[in-house]
């Protein structure tokens, strides 16, 4: 497939260069779960103004869609080979909790699943370059996805973006799914 050279302001979510039908991909997954999740659930944005509502959608648009992008190849390897970079990104993910201020709910629990989903991030990255990495990272998804839906009253549309967010930044993003950085530790060596 043909790919596609990305600006470099645009590095951190797609990489240095991604075939066009993994942007195609990416930004379908976000553009039509992002709406589907406000069509099916209207009460997602009732009674806010729009300005929270947009930023809110828009958050969770970078959410759902950074779930995909973190998987691919050229993202997975451009962090693989920036160790800070990939720190720096972790440690910004603060979204779930914006989203839950912006859409006032569930502020609580976001704070929760936001705490985990660091701490568990900052645990995997710790094991790039380890064959265990991939397997402990499933196992505290494992645990935070089968843990979450277990927070009484939470809401259903936050269930999905605290899941979400939980894959995006603990699974996706944190894990070397390509091997670039075990690569690049043996070649070191």
């Amino acid at each position: 497939m043909k790919q596609i050279r990305i600006p470099s302001f645009m590095h951190d979510v797609f990489g240095e260069r991604q075939p066009f039908g993994s942007i195609v991909a990416i930004l379908l997954f976000g553009g039509l779960l992002t709406p589907a999740l406000y069509f099916i659930f209207p009460e997602l944005t009732e009674n806010l103004p729009l300005w929270r509502s947009a930023l809110a959608l828009l958050l969770i648009f970078d959410i759902f869609s950074g779930c995909i992008a973190n998987f691919s190849a050229s993202t997975s390897n451009f962090y693989a080979a920036r160790s800070t970079n990939r720190l720096v990104f972790i440690s910004i993910h603060f979204h779930i909790v914006l989203v839950a201020l912006l859409l006032n709910t569930d502020i609580w629990y976001s704070i929760g699943v936001w705490a985990y989903t660091i701490a568990g991030a900052f645990i995997v990255n710790a094991l790039i370059g380890k064959h265990s990495q991939l397997f402990v990272a499933g196992l505290l998804l494992s645990v935070g996805l089968g843990c979450t839906p277990m927070l009484t009253d939470m809401k259903p549309y936050m269930l999905i973006i605290c899941s979400l967010f939980m894959l995006k930044v603990l699974f996706s993003f944190a894990v070397d799914h390509y091997g670039k950085a075990i690569n690049n530790t043996s070649e070191e060596a």
